[in-house]
């Protein structure tokens, strides 16, 4: 009988499990990065710059961006929270991508870019709304974990680090961009983490998303 019982909870979890993973926490937030592989995730030139080590993903190789591709909202938000923990190494950039959607190559022409980085050469520091609301203060060190945070609530994007407020920004209605920067709008779509260049490593994990 216990032997009976036992597989018969086995065969539930086998069965339910892919999707009990993608319900909501009690909170609100999902899990958008199961810690061992890329599942749900999609990248497209120099996919080897993407890698899974020690419960993170790792940015490091050539130029190229990881969407996430996954069920959850059918990797659509328009209005939600989004968090991860990130850690860069000495001299490193990335940037995590919202509002985008996928393409094979190039820097993502859609959405917006929340900066990730400490010590590069690029004064924009970790927490910018890349090239429209910049911040030149360094918050985080390398080599230590840090929570980086975004929110999307209609115009209003907000974006902590660490729980710290760093931008608080509200796109103008009929905002216009120039040429280079005209995807650079609120929309809706999924979120990219950026490969930046070979000198660059930066990881992430506990990567979530509440929507809204």
């Amino acid at each position: 009988m216990k032997k009976i019982v036992g597989l018969a909870i086995l065969a539930a979890i086998f069965i339910g499990g892919s999707s009990l993973k993608k319900e909501p926490a009690a909170d609100g937030w999902i899990s958008l990065f199961d810690g061992k592989s890329l599942k749900g995730w999609k990248v497209g030139q120099n996919a080897g710059t993407f890698s899974v080590e020690n419960g993170a993903i790792v940015a490091h190789g050539e130029t190229a961006h990881l969407f996430y591709d996954g069920d959850v909202k059918n990797h659509n938000f328009k209005d939600f929270e989004f968090k991860a923990e990130v850690m860069t190494e000495p001299g490193s950039n990335s940037g995590i991508y919202i509002h985008t959607q996928y393409q094979e190559g190039g820097w993502p022409s859609k959405g917006y870019e929340v900066q990730v980085n400490n010590s590069h050469t690029d004064w924009r520091r970790t927490g910018s709304l890349y090239a429209i609301e910049d911040v030149k203060e360094v918050y985080v060190k390398d080599n230590e974990w840090y929570w980086e945070e975004v929110s999307v609530k209609g115009k209003r994007i907000v974006i902590k680090i660490n729980g710290k407020t760093v931008v608080d920004y509200t796109e103008p209605e009929n905002v216009k961009r120039p040429k280079d920067m005209a995807g650079r709008v609120l929309s809706s779509g999924t979120f990219a983490l950026q490969g930046h260049d070979p000198k660059s490593k930066v990881h992430f994990r506990n990567i979530m998303v509440k929507p809204l």
